[in-house]
């Protein structure tokens, strides 16, 4: 496999950055995932630390150096990091459960496949076109869906902000599956949360892509997002891949020949320590981020 990927997260406004960010190859497969903390509950990003780390030890066991099923197996993995955080926070009393949004992606025999669950999107362009994306479970994109309002309504409709759908809670989530799509030279796929695409028209994505290489585009588009974003803007993160051989050549391409038989090569974003807490140690971090794994692997994956 030959491609270029970058990814990148920032606070934006906001007190906490709650956004998880992700990838993973192995000489055949790739994972690219990115979730989003729910604000709106505690500890969101604890929620999405389970959701990325669960899909990156799940891919990390399961592509030896492929996958049997790939879209089986994000839908199941998406599935055990629910479970996952709902023990997260029972065994450590918890107020109440954690949530997020996910959206993720595998790519495999120069194939896309990938899930969804909340409003974090995945697009697809190909020759500077959009030609698949993610349909958001938010209450106003229903609305819109069905025709109640206009879609040049929703941004400023009161119920915005809800969704419809998430990991953690009593309800499980529904884990939307994308059709596979083969991949070509220069297409590029983006996942990102609503800080990103809240901001930033499609349109404007695809000129960005378009005109630089993948690390200027991911760099201009967090910039202009964050600028509009403001002061109180949300956070905002995106892992964007370009597959083959790009329009705009780039010498940070990755080829997976280079990896050993066996080996993997995974990025994942820090944690950060928990909100109302002045000072956190690194042994701290690690302490809770070993917690996490163990959460993690008491969920059987069916």
């Amino acid at each position: 496999m030959k491609f270029t990927i970058y990814q990148a997260s920032r606070q934006g406004g906001r007190k906490d950055n709650q956004d998880r960010v992700a990838y993973s190859y192995s000489r055949e497969a790739l994972l690219l995932v990115v979730a989003d903390g729910m604000g709106g509950h505690m500890h969101g990003e604890i929620a999405a630390q389970i959701a990325v780390q669960t899909l990156t030890e799940q891919f990390e066991e399961m592509a030896r150096p492929r996958l049997d099923d790939p879209k089986a197996f994000l839908t199941d993995a998406t599935k055990r990091a629910h479970f996952a955080i709902n023990d997260y926070a029972v065994e450590r009393d918890l107020l109440e459960i954690p949530h997020t949004t996910i959206v993720a992606a595998i790519v495999q025999d120069s194939i896309a496949h990938w899930i969804h669950v909340g409003d974090s999107r995945l697009y697809l362009f190909s020759d500077g076109s959009l030609i698949a994306r993610t349909e958001d479970h938010t209450i106003v994109a229903h609305l819109v869906r069905t025709g109640v309002i206009r879609e040049e309504e929703a941004p400023h409709h009161p119920e915005r902000n809800k969704v419809s759908n998430c990991l953690g809670g009593h309800i499980p989530p529904q884990v939307d599956c994308g059709a596979p799509i083969p991949l070509h030279d220069a297409d590029t796929m983006l996942l990102c949360t609503d800080g990103i695409w809240g901001v930033i028209s499609i349109p404007e994505v695809a000129a960005l892509l378009n005109a630089y290489t993948l690390e200027d585009a991911v760099r201009h588009l967090m910039d202009h997002a964050e600028f509009r974003g403001g002061e109180h803007g949300d956070n905002l993160s995106l892992v964007a891949m370009t597959w083959g051989e790009a329009r705009i050549p780039s010498r940070d391409s990755i080829s997976t020949l280079a990896l050993p038989e066996g080996g993997f090569t995974t990025q994942i974003n820090a944690m950060r320590p928990l909100p109302g807490v002045s000072t956190v140690s690194e042994d701290e971090i690690e302490r809770a981020i070993a917690e996490i794994q163990q959460a993690i692997r008491k969920i059987p994956l069916k």
